[in-house]
């Protein structure tokens, strides 16, 4: 077959476009990869910062407004575990936790639209409002399992959970593991399942190794243990009818928040 000077040269020129068009795309794909990076390492940095500040908890309870209206003004969630006990939990973890969802390594629809203004206001403001939300005293009755399997479920915690999150659940601040003792059980067993199935990209690669030769049954079991954990007496409210003063009577909550007593 034979071409004409002016067919080669059109040949060429459009070979020349799209290779210029791959070229642009790939250059656009690596600046994106950079910028989420950059992205991300400024708000690991924010999150560090704000350990490190001292915090204003009386700011902390103003911002802490929005999160009530979920969470309860007690920080006790729901027993029916749709939204979880966050009151009494580790500072760091809170943190962290806000900082993944922020950056997208945490599915959590609900929360995105939240924690993107709570970053913009910098790190006083997450120093503020993390620390209050740790200084809530938790839940005296906590939602638990139906108790089916609780020595199975003992024997699976010791040998999987007990080396990061502690003999009694009271995980590690230091290394950002939550608390998750007198944590509502239908939340646990909803983290637990999430993690086995991928959904909880955040969550640290050997808990999902871990979680690969357990079935439903012994997750249920775990978090039903775990559910049962009880935190030291001085991190729970004196009473179930203890109400965060700093709110006023009759606060109205999101309807899936209610205390069901």
């Amino acid at each position: 077959m034979i071409y004409s000077l002016s067919s080669i040269a059109n040949i060429a020129k459009s070979a020349f476009h799209l290779l210029l068009v791959f070229s642009l795309s790939l250059a656009f794909l690596a600046s994106g990869v950079a910028s989420a990076e950059s992205e991300a390492k400024k708000v690991d940095e924010a999150v560090q910062k704000a350990l490190d500040a001292t915090p204003d908890v009386e700011k902390g309870k103003r911002l802490y407004f929005n999160c009530a209206v979920c969470h309860t003004p007690e920080g006790w969630g729901s027993p029916s575990g749709y939204f979880p006990q966050i009151a009494g939990q580790h500072q760091s973890v809170i943190l962290k936790q806000l900082a993944d969802i922020h950056k997208g390594n945490r599915d959590n629809p609900t929360m995105m639209p939240f924690t993107k203004p709570l970053f913009a206001k910098g790190t006083q403001a997450l120093a503020d409002i993390s620390a209050y939300i740790e200084q809530l005293p938790m839940v005296p009755n906590n939602s638990i399992g139906f108790g089916m399997r609780l020595e199975e479920g003992k024997e699976l915690y010791i040998e999987n959970c007990k080396k990061c999150h502690g003999d009694n659940g009271e995980g590690d601040a230091k290394e950002f593991y939550p608390r998750i003792h007198g944590q509502h059980f239908k939340y646990l067993l909803r983290q637990l399942q999430w993690v086995k199935i991928g959904k909880r990209r955040n969550a640290d690669e050997k808990m999902v190794e871990q979680f690969k030769i357990f079935s439903h049954s012994d997750l249920a079991a775990i978090a039903d243990y775990v559910s049962r954990l009880t935190p030291d007496k001085e991190l729970l409210a004196d009473h179930l009818d203890w109400r965060n003063p700093d709110f006023r009577s009759g606060f109205r909550t999101a309807p899936k928040a209610k205390q069901e007593q």
